[in-house]
């Protein structure tokens, strides 16, 4: 069954999901792409075994195959100047009653157009093999103390916001990661996405649909514990500024904001019926607020967050002979920097790879990068995030007419009145604003990262 025949035309891509052992034949059409489970979607039984607890059901593994293929599909297909893609997926599902049901489909066609700005389609077809997690039926190794679920990784917001929000014995945190974590300080319990894809050919790079593939995993851990409230950790600059300021004019990016979450719950109220609600407690505080609001808990100190991990560049830049370090330059370490100076944070001068941001010279700021290609990205990175965190904080000085379009967008989603929205989002961008020119400040009056924002390029490539 599908829901949008009508909306596809013929440049459509097609995948189609496998399940193991099974081949398509000569029915295959051309330019269908097929990903098999087990070969191109691999699941890590270790890590099902976490989620093999006492309700778990077989529709719970469906929606963690759906997730996998998603993601094989987001990243498979280039995007097109005009970004919008048609993308129509064949899955084998084994609750198919359960997906052929219309409200379910609308509310995932409608969630995934939502954050990835695409056109999607569905055609369920019954599974013949069984579910690999749902048998054993497990205890929940965890109290029942829980009150929340909040999805954590290593940032700054997960360690701040998890502790904002309740004990420990009253957050479930589920990391939401790709890779093998160890057990950090502070986590009661944790998973990690049990699958992963391969075989894409890494064609789109944007992977606007990772925000779906970490609100499912959350609810499905939630449903599990019997939870209904889901912690947001992120700050409102993270969770608001990609759609308030668009990189490059283009779809945006939608993963933490309220309008998102408010049709996640809707699908999985539909598909899982299971009530739940993704709460946003930090969404009109800067991260900068967040900080200083963890370090006045009893028994939090500073030290507790200079370990936290905000940069996502990757190793060769990184890795240095003293070690994994954040490069501090990027839009995630910028971000990071501005915050720790608003929490009165200092921390030490190797924390980053790029650590002067005071010199006047790019040049001499980026010459720890042996490698002219890394230094040319970086100060494309770190230009593209000065830039928008300096847009940011104009957005204080617009008229309400100039904000009003996001203030009713905010309002409509989270239920409170335009008013209050309004003055909510004005001081959010005003606070804001004062913390990133305190920031400017203190690099001086020669860093090169005020000439970014007199317009100069400044060292950056042509």
């Amino acid at each position: 069954m599908s829901a949008h025949h009508n909306i596809m035309g013929s440049a459509t891509k097609h995948l189609h999901v496998l399940e193991k052992g099974q081949r398509l034949g000569r029915t295959k059409s051309p330019g269908v792409v097929t990903a098999a489970i087990e070969r191109q979607i691999t699941f890590d039984a270790a890590i099902l075994d976490t989620l093999d607890v006492k309700g778990c059901q077989p529709l719970h593994y469906d929606l963690l195959v759906i997730c996998a293929a998603i993601e094989f599909a987001d990243r498979r297909w280039r995007r097109p100047r005009g970004w919008s893609r048609n993308l129509h997926l064949t899955m084998p599902v084994i609750d198919l009653t359960a997906w052929q049901k219309p409200a379910v489909q609308e509310e995932l066609v409608s969630v995934l157009r939502h954050l990835t700005g695409d056109d999607w389609q569905f055609t369920f077809v019954q599974a013949e093999n069984h579910s690999p997690i749902g048998d054993r039926q497990g205890i929940l190794n965890f109290p029942t103390t829980k009150t929340f679920a909040i999805a954590y990784s290593d940032g700054l917001d997960s360690r701040a916001v998890s502790a904002l929000s309740g004990t420990k014995d009253e957050g479930l945190c589920i990391r939401v990661a790709n890779f093998r974590n160890r057990r950090k300080k502070g986590d009661s319990y944790f998973t990690q996405i049990p699958f992963k894809v391969k075989g894409f050919r890494s064609n789109e790079s944007s992977f606007r649909s990772r925000g779906f593939q970490f609100a499912a995993v959350t609810a499905i851990v939630a449903h599990l514990a019997n939870l209904t409230k889901v912690i947001v950790p992120e700050s409102g600059q993270g969770a608001l500024g990609p759609v308030l300021l668009p990189l490059h004019n283009i779809y945006p990016d939608y993963r933490n904001h309220p309008t998102f979450f408010r049709r996640m719950e809707r699908f999985v109220q539909s598909v899982l019926n299971h009530k739940v609600r993704y709460e946003q407690p930090r969404l009109w505080s800067t991260k900068g607020q967040t900080l200083r609001a963890f370090l006045e808990i009893p028994g939090k100190a500073e030290d507790d967050l200079k370990s936290a991990r905000s940069c996502w560049q990757n190793r060769r830049i990184v890795n240095t002979d003293g070690g994994k370090k954040q490069c501090g330059l990027c839009a995630a370490c910028l971000l990071r920097r501005l915050s720790m100076h608003a929490a009165g944070i200092t921390e030490k001068p190797d924390a980053y790879v790029i650590s002067d941001l005071s010199s006047p010279d790019l040049h001499e700021a980026l010459s720890c990068l042996p490698r002219k290609a890394d230094r040319d990205i970086m100060a494309e990175y770190g230009s593209v995030g000065a830039r928008h965190l300096q847009q940011l904080a104009e957005m204080a000085d617009l008229p309400d007419s100039d904000l009003r379009a996001h203030a009713w967008e905010i309002a409509a989603a989270t239920g409170a009145s335009y008013a209050e929205t309004l003055g909510r989002l004005r001081a959010l961008l005003m606070t804001h604003a004062q913390e990133w020119q305190a920031f400017l400040s203190a690099q001086g009056k020669q860093s090169f990262l005020r000439s970014w924002m007199e317009g100069g390029r400044y060292g950056r490539p042509e």
